[in-house]
């Protein structure tokens, strides 16, 4: 029964969020606004951790398995996607790049100030 509470919660959340997205008619995904709803109530407290993280743990665990039916979608459009093959791979390999390029100048610059900090301690 805790499961099932815990999964009520979380959709409910995203109910809400997708009540916003159709309310607000602006250019965001219903998710989010659930996970931004989601992260609020965690961070105020009107949500306890507790109350969501075992649910939320098994919801990450399966998510491998939500992209099979997006990789079919995309083995049954072959016929549409070939010809635009090289710039998406294009595309894709020089955003992943720029994300890694990112990630790693944001990663130093959170150390080096962590750092400064315990040195100024």
């Amino acid at each position: 029964m805790k499961y099932v509470k815990q999964f009520l919660i979380i959709l409910v959340i995203s109910l809400i969020g997708e009540v916003l997205k159709e309310v607000l008619a602006l250019p965001v995904p219903a998710s989010i606004y659930g996970m931004i709803i989601m992260f609020v109530c965690l961070l105020t407290g009107i949500i306890k951790l507790k109350d969501v993280e075992e649910t939320g743990k098994f919801l990450i665990e399966i998510m491998p398995v939500m992209f099979i039916p997006a990789g079919v979608g995309l083995m049954s459009s072959w016929g549409v996607l070939k010809p635009m093959l090289v710039p998406v791979s294009i595309i894709t390999v020089v955003v992943l790049i720029v994300v890694f390029a990112v990630t790693g100048v944001v990663t130093q610059c959170v150390i080096r100030s962590e750092s400064k900090c315990k040195e100024a301690e």
